[in-house]
């Protein structure tokens, strides 16, 4: 099997490590295609480097643009490394316009695709990704839902059952592994005077939310809210996005401790440590629920569902009321629960599979 892995975001780097790990262990042959959807090779290479996986061996900087603007930009250029490269597989991750253009691109060439955390649904289609991971879905030859509730979702869809194989979500293979990596890195929490427990943490970008001032206002209020009652430090590692609408909204929360963008391997350890975490992100539900820290998410939805459903998660959407009351909620809850993701091994079940063996 020659294979091509399509990575377009640093969450895909992250999720798709485990993979790639064991493709080297296994010495497959692949190459990996970035495409710079969110930002340079050169800007993610110290996610490479810090997870010790090999460099990408095609670059496509495609950069930003609208939502066809990149698509388009991708799926061409995704078709002509596969051209020249002939992989006999792609594997694709998540729901981002990478995701799209990578499988689409493969699947009209007749290349098998294979999608990795296939079967997520929000059920909102004002969400660019959820048009993603339904295209991406239908056009797969193997599909990799990390749940058995993925799975019913996928079979509902009328993808024929013997396309789908429950796998676990590789974001558990990530964490088990990075963790060990920080056991040689200095503490980030010494850095920023921070101490474990006593701290909130933050992460939003998500363009329904800081795209429009009227919701990008009302949660920093609510967060706002939090950090006059607890009086704990919220810690916000501004993603380039929130930072650049913040500015433009005018905005200015004066209780929120402000920082740089965090590298994988500090965030993780920033994420471990919080007393409790504030999020619009899908892989940030995942991580707070595999590392025993609650989460409040700053959404309406959720493409996670297993997390609410385990109680390490709760829906809180944008109202500062509401963020205020979940935030209490759930410090108010036992922590201890279930981690619904699997057992770490998603990755090796993954390569199982494509070789035949399952």
């Amino acid at each position: 099997m020659r294979a091509a892995i399509v990575l377009g975001t640093r969450p895909e780097i992250v999720k798709m490590a485990p993979v790639i790990r064991e493709m080297e262990r296994r010495k497959h042959d692949f190459f990996i295609l970035h495409t710079g959807q969110h930002y340079s090779y050169n800007l993610d290479r110290v996610f490479f480097e810090q997870l010790g996986l090999p460099p990408a061996g095609h670059n496509l900087e495609v950069g930003s643009g609208s939502h066809a603007e990149q698509t388009g930009r991708i799926l061409s250029g995704v078709e002509k490394v596969l051209l020249q490269e002939k992989p006999d597989t792609v594997l694709v991750e998540g729901d981002t316009n990478s995701v799209l253009a990578g499988a689409l691109a493969a699947a009209k060439l007749g290349i098998t695709v294979g999608h990795v955390e296939a079967g997520l649904r929000s059920y909102d289609r004002t969400m660019p990704e959820e048009i993603n991971r339904i295209l991406a879905d239908h056009c797969s030859d193997f599909l990799f839902p990390p749940t058995e509730k993925s799975r019913a979702i996928l079979l509902g869809e009328g993808i024929p059952e013997e396309k789908i194989f429950v796998t676990g979500n590789t974001i558990v293979d990530a964490v088990y592994q990075n963790v060990r990596l920080l056991e040689n890195r200095p503490d980030a929490l010494d850095s920023l005077n921070l101490k474990a427990r006593e701290y909130y943490l933050v992460t939003l970008h998500r363009q329904e939310n800081v795209d429009s001032r009227e919701r990008f206002g009302s949660i920093l209020e609510g967060l706002e809210r939090v950090a006059a009652a607890d009086g704990l430090p919220v810690v916000f590692p501004m993603h380039p996005r929130s930072r650049k609408m913040m500015a433009e909204f005018g905005l200015e929360p004066r209780r929120l401790r402000l920082i740089e963008p965090a590298d994988f391997l500090t965030f993780l350890r920033l994420e471990s440590r919080a007393r409790l975490v504030f999020t619009d992100s899908g892989g940030v539900q995942e991580e707070t629920c595999i590392l025993d820290v609650p989460c409040v998410t700053l959404r309406d939805n959720t493409e996670r569902p297993e997390t609410v459903d385990t109680g390490a998660n709760i829906l809180a959407g944008t109202s500062p009321d509401r963020i205020v009351a979940c935030c209490r909620e759930m410090l108010g809850r036992d922590t201890g629960w279930v981690n619904p993701f699997g057992d770490g091994h998603a990755g090796s079940k993954i390569l199982d599979i494509l070789e035949g063996k399952r």
